[in-house]
């Protein structure tokens, strides 16, 4: 099992670095850039993703006994930070840093980050075969990306990440993997660690070094759960990470359809949307209330596959609805309303009949 002093030095190691990034900060003048998206004022530091890759590189160092695997994930996130860096220092094009998360990406697969073997509930199994690669690079970049979407409240993104890397920990044990198990748990101590200054009001933002380096650390680490495993199968991965997954492909969709690019920025994620109604605090209570709403429902397929998959159905259609009353895609996307609208007007027409 895992020895708590790593939990520990893992969470004071981000604890007592934050405040020294922050000072950092003020010499390199690397602070949040206000505009019409953001919603913080003031001078605040956008590097404390530092603070978490530091104190997780030096405990990961110590005390994990490393694989070609873990090198391959530890590599390919330390691209991903580094990269994340510049890009909060000196603003790189969208298209450098997606050809970076690319290289990462490669990286990890080259030392044996991939899925090979889909498993979908109720035991079907998917030999992805020459697919492997492709499908891996799809989910290292899109969950890379989706976490870095999603990092636009006062501790949203780091609360996120850490319910997720529980979760999976938690699965590992599980699974009696202790590689995995190490990894999720002083990464999200690290994080924790950062959170105490991040949660709002935050005093230091992430920036991308952080969300880039959270993302691919947390996409590489659920593909190595389920690749080998007889239980884990790709819904849970999927479900677990749903929350960035749906407000990164409702993002698709709604820029898509308005004619935008995909990388064109705008204030109509879920996390904004839900702010305008309960304010930002509260927004990012439900955010992390609905992601372990999504964890538990995981560990209830883990339990009982049949029940487990209605909770799954039940979770997702409150979400859809959401999605549809919000017009969080466009105003005109709304199947189950239109279907629900429908069946409403039948049943009056039926009662006018019978009236009749």
């Amino acid at each position: 099992m895992i020895d708590l002093q790593w939990i520990l030095l893992a969470f004071m190691g981000s604890l007592i670095l934050t405040p020294l990034v922050k000072k950092y900060s003020v010499l390199a003048k690397a602070y949040a850039k206000e505009n019409e998206r953001t919603v913080h004022h003031g001078l605040i530091s956008r590097i404390g993703g530092v603070a978490i890759y530091l104190s997780f590189i030096v405990v990961a160092s110590l005390f994990i006994e490393v694989d070609s695997t873990i090198n391959g994930v530890i590599l390919g996130g330390s691209i991903m930070f580094f990269a994340g860096l510049v890009d909060d220092l000196i603003d790189l094009k969208p298209r450098m840093k997606l050809f970076l998360e690319l290289i990462a990406a490669i990286v990890a697969i080259y030392f044996g980050v991939r899925v090979d073997i889909i498993r979908l509930p109720f035991g079907i199994t998917i030999d992805i075969g020459i697919f492997s690669v492709l499908f891996t690079l799809i989910w290292i970049i899109g969950i890379t990306n989706a976490v870095n979407l999603i990092d636009g409240l006062d501790g949203l993104a780091g609360g996120l990440c850490v319910i997720v890397l529980i979760i999976i920990g938690s699965m590992a044990i599980i699974e009696r993997r202790l590689d995995i198990m190490s990894l999720a748990f002083i990464l999200a101590s690290s994080i924790l660690g950062f959170l105490v200054y991040n949660c709002h009001p935050a005093s230091i933002f992430m920036g991308d070094c952080g969300s880039l380096f959270l993302g691919f650390m947390v996409s590489t680490i659920s593909i190595m759960g389920f690749k080998s495993s007889t239980i884990m199968t790709l819904a849970l991965p999927v479900l677990i990470l749903m929350v960035p997954i749906i407000d990164t492909l409702s993002a698709i969709l709604r820029r898509t359809l308005k004619g935008q690019r995909f990388m064109q920025a705008d204030k109509s994620h879920l996390h904004h949307l839900l702010m305008r109604q309960f304010g930002h605090r509260n927004t990012v209570i439900i955010l992390c209330g609905v992601t372990s709403l999504f964890g538990v429902s995981a560990f209830v397929y883990m339990i009982n596959r049949t029940i487990g998959f209605f909770v799954m159905l039940a979770i997702l259609f409150g979400v859809e609805l959401f999605i549809e009353k919000s017009s969080m895609i466009s105003n005109h996307y709304h199947p189950i309303l239109s279907v629900s609208h429908w069946i409403q007007a039948q049943g009056i027409r039926l009662k006018n009949k019978r009236k009749k």
